[in-house]
């Protein structure tokens, strides 16, 4: 506890639990005598006091502890002092909600798609086996041959197609979890299961329906180049050929694949979330620990659904190559639990997560960061 007083001679100073309070008056002049009365650099004024050079900078620039009032400033110079103290803080003002929601979605969807494009380069040529046996051999050769522009070849397509699936899947699912969710003080809805869950599979039902035909288009670009020129070609004449059914050839098995994945993902992610609320005691979560919950939350979701996948893949393979045909997924499930055991229905799960888990957590993370730049007004805080 420190207290200094002076009463009449324009001059006070507190201390109590760290908080300071300064008082100046009579143009920054402190009495003479006391703590400064043998310095004789101060300028002595008539009224035998001194004058403390520099104390507007002083007041101005030195930090001092939380909780201390600067009282010689103005509400705008301190407000600029907390400022200064906080860090700048980019915000762009988006008044329509669900616009901010796609905007976030898609500037999350192209950021995390283009940081994972190396990752999935080296995937796709140790699928085909074109440039090596091992992702350092295969890295190594892209680099040799072409550079860094080899990693990224065919990203900007990929972005294309990602950008608007990840914005509408993002805004299908915050839009759905928040009406879906009791606000504060209100009774829990009747619902049997995560309302996060069920978001997430509306997510990703509405995000495949979108851009499915997208998707068809690019595929049929890939095997059968030399019968169209383009991509609004090959949209046209698909479309001459069997109309709107033709554009969505396949979306059965693709459903089948998408829905379990995107409401596990998003469950787990909403879940993880708010333990981590419970845990720590504290309503925001940075931007790191977001990555860490997105990436946790697709290594979960991808785990947890990899079987399917494994299970969609068979079906499709077997049904083309002659091989054992299934009669449905679950009965894929079983021969293969049966014939290879539980390796059999995680094999690949490797090479798999080292591109969803990133993904995942880039995508959360940019989605969250986008939110907190764009708001519905100047100030305003997320």
């Amino acid at each position: 506890m420190l207290s200094l007083d002076s009463n009449g001679k324009g001059f006070s100073s507190s201390n109590s639990n760290l908080g300071l309070q300064w008082n100046l008056k009579d143009s920054n002049l402190y009495p003479g005598g006391g703590l400064f009365a043998s310095v004789s650099q101060m300028g002595n004024n008539e009224n035998g006091g001194f004058k403390l050079p520099y104390a507007d900078l002083l007041v101005k620039y030195v930090s001092l502890p939380e909780g201390s009032k600067n009282l010689g400033l103005s509400e705008e110079e301190s407000e600029l002092v907390d400022r200064k103290k906080r860090g700048l803080k980019l915000k762009i003002k988006v008044s329509n909600p669900s616009l901010r929601r796609l905007i976030s979605g898609g500037i999350a969807g192209a950021v995390s798609r283009t940081a994972v494009a190396p990752l999935e380069t080296i995937r796709t040529h140790l699928m085909v086996g074109s440039s090596g046996n091992s992702s350092s051999e295969v890295f190594q050769n892209i680099m040799q041959s072409e550079g860094w522009k080899g990693l990224f070849r065919g990203n900007f397509v990929n972005v294309i197609r990602v950008a608007p699936s990840k914005a509408i899947e993002l805004f299908v699912y915050d839009t759905v979890n928040k009406n879906l969710s009791p606000k504060p003080g209100e009774q829990p809805k009747l619902l049997r299961v995560p309302p996060s869950l069920v978001a997430g599979a509306c997510a990703g039902v509405s995000s495949t329906l979108v851009t499915y035909p997208l998707e068809l288009v690019k595929t049929r670009l890939t095997i059968q180049r030399e019968a169209y020129n383009g991509l609004l070609d090959t949209f046209v004449k698909i479309f001459q050929e069997g109309g709107l059914p033709e554009l969505y050839r396949g979306l059965t098995p693709s459903l089948i694949g998408v829905i379990p994945y995107a409401a596990a993902n998003y469950c787990a992610y909403d879940t993880l979330r708010k333990a981590y609320r419970k845990v720590f005691k504290q309503e925001r979560i940075g931007n790191m620990e977001t990555l860490l919950i997105g990436s946790a939350a697709g290594a979960i979701s991808s785990t947890a659904t990899f079987p399917l996948e494994v299970a969609r893949k068979h079906m499709q393979v077997g049904a083309v190559s002659g091989r054992h045909v299934y009669k449905n997924v679950l009965h894929a499930l079983a021969s293969i639990l049966e014939r290879e055991g539980l390796e059999g229905l995680y094999r690949g799960l490797g090479p798999s997560c080292l591109k969803l888990v990133p993904a995942a957590g880039i995508s959360f993370m940019c989605y969250e960061a986008c939110k907190k730049i764009l708001v519905e007004k100047e100030g305003e805080e997320e």
